[in-house]
């Protein structure tokens, strides 16, 4: 017998951005706050040379001795992506977007750090974690305490969402190391 104790039932007139905060909100606030801002920073480093990055020069040369042609452009699409990916993480706007963006670039760092192992100082366990983190919240969607509640589109989250953007994440990622020599 199925019980329906546990399902939510629908108020009168209630509207879908009346429905009460929940733990696992709470709980994606956290993570989407943590990972936007680590990943947000990274960015900045890459863009601006902030936290003691090396800015648009060093990273370029990063890219380019990593093999990625045009490193200066890949640097700037790469700090875009970490700092607009994580900020709208933070935000919750756009979720499957942002998601997507930084699981496009974690998927490129996995790529150029895979030979090191698992483990630190040159092993990829952050880089994955940060990709299945970005990847899980583009499936799940930002919970109740976010931007995208308030967006026509996305304020009912559904998984086809997430869905088409780790796919686009995917297919994104894939060409950009296509090129990579």
């Amino acid at each position: 017998m199925t019980s329906t104790l546990d399902s939510p039932r629908p108020v009168a007139g209630a509207t879908p951005t009346a429905a009460p905060v929940h733990a696992y909100d709470a709980g994606l606030l956290i993570v989407r706050l943590v990972l936007g801002l680590t990943v947000a920073a990274h960015g900045a480093q890459k863009l601006f040379g902030w936290f003691g990055g090396g800015g648009l020069d060093g990273t370029g040369q990063f890219f380019a001795l990593s093999g990625y042609p045009a490193g200066r452009t890949m640097a700037v699409v790469a700090g875009l992506s970490e700092t607009l990916g994580g900020l709208g993480l933070v935000l919750g706007l756009f979720t499957p977007l942002a998601g997507a963006a930084v699981l496009g670039t974690m998927v490129n760092a996995l790529a150029v750090k895979w030979g090191g192992g698992f483990f630190a100082p040159d092993g990829v366990e952050y880089e994955l974690l940060l990709a299945a983190t970005a990847a899980g919240l583009a499936l799940t969607g930002p919970g109740r305490i976010a931007v995208d509640r308030h967006l026509p589109v996305l304020r009912s989250h559904r998984l086809a969402h997430g869905v088409a953007a780790v796919a686009l994440a995917a297919v994104v990622a894939g060409l950009t190391l296509l090129v990579r020599k």
